[in-house]
């Protein structure tokens, strides 16, 4: 096995930190996908040959069947590795939807392929639709707060919202009393904080 193939695989499997993600490798992830299907080649063509040699692939144990093994433990192994870096990767999407909210900022966006931005649609779809057969929202916090409503100051120009029965203007800068529920959004994607005195 070359250096650049176990590199390859080994990339997809370096853990990223908690609850960030980085850009979708595709390049690396294209080549160790063309690296399954080399070996795979390179497997069959070992298992053809000792079949027209008509040796017993179950008992024989020559340089075909090392090589065969060989090329069949690296098919496991890039599997693993493409299964453990979309299963990562498919974990901090998921938890995007509870962190941050249903909309994803433009710099997590691009670090996305369309399949991921896909997925993130589909999972948040999934949790708007049970929250509103429920009627419960599941999206603020779990332990019960000390009071409802909480002071906040927008970061960035909203512009005008409805909440519940009333809306507001929220601009930048300006300062407002809100219900938690109806703030937590906001919060979460960085457009307004808790504004503590």
């Amino acid at each position: 096995l070359s250096s650049a193939s176990r590199h390859s695989s080994l990339q997809l499997c370096e853990p990223t930190h908690t609850g960030q993600t980085a850009r979708f490798m595709s390049d690396v992830f294209d080549q160790v996908i063309r690296e399954c299907g080399e070996h795979n080649a390179q497997f069959q063509a070992l298992i053809r040959k000792m079949v027209e040699q008509n040796l017993d692939i179950e008992t024989t144990r020559n340089e075909d069947h090392y090589g065969a093994a060989i090329h069949h433990l690296s098919l496991l192994r890039n599997k693993r590795c493409l299964m453990a870096y979309m299963y990562n990767r498919a974990e901090t999407i998921r938890s995007f939807r509870w962190k941050i909210g249903p909309v994803l900022p433009h710099e997590i966006q691009e670090k996305l392929n369309f399949s991921e931005k896909e997925y993130f649609r589909s999972h948040s779809s999934a949790i708007k639709s049970y929250i509103s057969e429920m009627d419960i929202d599941l999206t603020v916090d779990m332990v019960p707060p000390k009071d409802p409503y909480i002071q906040v100051r927008v970061l960035e120009d909203i512009g005008e919202v409805s909440l519940g029965d009333h809306s507001v203007s929220l601009t930048k800068n300006s300062l407002h009393f809100l219900r938690r529920t109806d703030a937590e959004q906001f919060i979460s994607q960085g457009l307004m904080e808790e504004f503590l005195e």
